[in-house]
């Protein structure tokens, strides 16, 4: 049985990263951000990378790294989650894992110190199991081709493409980069369409093992993208029920008109659930479980809509002021909307938990009553 609580060193670990985004990263600040000419907050980066080591949680010791796992990791998206910390966590993350597949890397020593951010250079809608076009590699082992819709790739120092049969590290500053900002509905975590022309690679890994760091990764990615979704739903729940006590209608509190009690605790029930979904993903990752894929399609398929519906509430129970820029609330609508996309959309996670459980299709074998 997979124990779903808390540890100890979580709860301080979660309790530190809260605090420190509080102090540095409070919403107004992330608003404001927006109107100037890069979202992403370096000096938080500096922060959470440098000051608390986070980008080095799941890396092993021999690297330099914490030793810690995903486990942890999860902690800190779903606080991350909660502010819509505009910071590459969760692309330098997915990156890291694909490096662990590997077999190591020296990469991994600079990721832990955080010297170096990287990025999987893949479309962020990438599911498990599917394998992008992989780009063109020439005789002289440069790369070129386009990668549309990268996710974390503009603050990033390394990224990791697929290239040919295999997996290469490209110097996101070096010869033949090009990375094009894309418009996209979440201003906090930005998107680029890569541009490789005749760009330097070093290979990684070649062949099966190429692929299969390239899954890890994104498996990885899913899992550990519903520890961000529960934090972003989370922070929707608890501002809306501190909203509807304090907003009074008719000389009574809004929060005591039976539908909106109805509806927030019917929310409170579907957050609780996609915590255990959640946590149950980052732990079968965390101890490379057999499971871990099925786990990961399960908590996407379930926590991606729970983000949504949370942010749809929360807007809509803060009545006009909601719907207004200067409330933070439309940051974590279009967090938790482009998330719903990201390493595959509920529905193609509800097909590959199917297919996983080898549940017959409609009509194939299932009695009907």
């Amino acid at each position: 049985m997979t124990d779903l609580l808390y540890s100890a060193d979580e709860e301080a670990l979660r309790d530190s990263v809260r605090a420190l985004l509080a102090a540095h990263a409070p919403g107004q600040r992330v608003l404001a951000r927006l109107d100037g000419d890069d979202p992403y907050d370096g000096a938080l980066w500096a922060r959470l990378a440098g000051q608390l080591g986070l980008t080095g949680l799941a890396v092993p010791e021999a690297y330099g790294g914490a030793g810690a796992g995903f486990r942890e990791v999860a902690v800190v998206l779903e606080e991350l989650g909660r502010a819509v910390a505009p910071v590459p966590y969760l692309g330098t993350t997915v990156a890291t894992r694909a490096l662990l597949s590997c077999g190591g890397s020296e990469l991994l020593g600079r990721v832990a110190t955080g010297d170096c951010a990287v990025a999987l250079a893949v479309c962020f809608a990438t599911a498990p199991g599917t394998r992008p076009h992989p780009l063109a590699v020439a005789p002289d082992g440069t790369l070129s081709g386009t990668v549309p819709g990268v996710a974390d790739a503009l603050p990033c120092d390394v990224l990791l493409v697929p290239a040919g049969d295999g997996l290469y590290a490209v110097d996101a500053a070096g010869p033949g980069v090009r990375m094009v900002p894309v418009v996209s509905l979440d201003a906090t975590r930005t998107l680029a369409d890569l541009v490789l022309t005749g760009a330097p690679g070093r290979l990684l890994a070649s062949g099966a093992a190429a692929w299969a760091a390239l899954d890890d990764a994104l498996t990885a990615g899913a899992a550990l993208l519903a520890s961000e979704q529960v934090g972003v739903a989370q922070y929707c729940l608890d501002r809306t029920v501190g909203h509807v006590r304090e907003r009074h209608q008719f000389g009574r509190p809004v929060g005591s008109f039976q539908a909106v009690k109805h509806r927030l605790a019917d929310l409170w029930v579907e957050v609780t659930e996609a915590r255990a979904v959640a946590r149950h993903a980052a732990d079968r990752l965390a101890t490379g479980h057999a499971e871990a894929p099925l786990a990961a399609s399960l908590a996407q398929a379930y926590c991606g809509p729970v983000a949504v519906h949370a942010a749809e509430v929360g807007v809509q129970l803060h009545g006009g002021i909601g719907f207004t820029w200067e409330h933070p609330l439309h940051l974590y609508l279009k967090r938790a909307k482009s998330s719903a996309i990201a390493f595959g959309t509920a529905d193609r996670h509800r097909a590959a938990v199917a297919r996983l459980v080898d549940l017959p299709a409609p009509g194939h074998g299932v009695p009907v009553a």
